[in-house]
């Protein structure tokens, strides 16, 4: 096994949040899926990473309950789950110890806030010398207002989630950090099975 898909966030936490509502992708778990059924079939890794915030009071405080997946993802009990508390899955979990435990070079990465843990995470992952692919129609993000005007989704300058997912992948790509593909490429026809 050299390649691991790393499955970053995709839990209950964001579906709590009003910007929810303005995601490019409220079916993501159906993307994930699949790409989780065609690593499978491929002999691959899945690790699943969730994002925790401890003592905030937020939706993010695991005290709440929502630090869990989303229930439409199909998670198994012996794949790998990695609680961070950082933007990225490696500074704050065992990820790079556990894929190279397993000879993983190769990585596949999806999940929430494209701009953010996800790319994060794949920059990391580039730097630590992993080969990375940034899967951009199994990410999802939020419209994002300007920090001046941090509650105003009707202020012109507040970027879409389309664009803000699209701005992610071109500095993925262009810079040299990962190759960007989509669930097709790289699902072909398993999806949904």
């Amino acid at each position: 096994m050299s390649r691991a898909l790393i499955v970053i966030d995709v839990q209950e936490s964001f579906r709590q949040r009003a910007a929810w509502r303005t995601t490019n992708n409220p079916d993501i778990t159906d993307d994930v899926n699949a790409l989780v059924h065609a690593a499978r079939a491929d002999g691959d890794l899945v690790v699943w990473v969730l994002h925790a915030e401890p003592g905030t009071g937020g939706v993010f405080d695991p005290v709440h309950g929502h630090v869990r997946l989303l229930p439409e993802l199909d998670y198994r009990d012996d794949e790998p789950l990695l609680v961070k508390t950082s933007v990225n899955a490696f500074t704050t979990t065992n990820l790079a110890q556990l894929l190279t435990q397993r000879g993983v070079r190769e990585l596949r990465v999806c999940g929430i806030r494209a701009e953010q843990c996800v790319e994060t995470t794949t920059r990391v992952g580039f730097d630590l010398g992993y080969e990375m692919t940034y899967v951009v129609d199994a990410v999802a993000s939020f419209a994002t207002p300007p920090p001046e005007a941090p509650d105003d989704l009707a202020d012109p300058r507040t970027k879409q989630a389309e664009e803000i997912v699209e701005h992610a992948a071109f500095i993925l790509a262009t810079r040299g950090f990962a190759k960007v593909a989509t669930v097709a490429e790289l699902a072909g026809t398993l999806t949904g099975s």
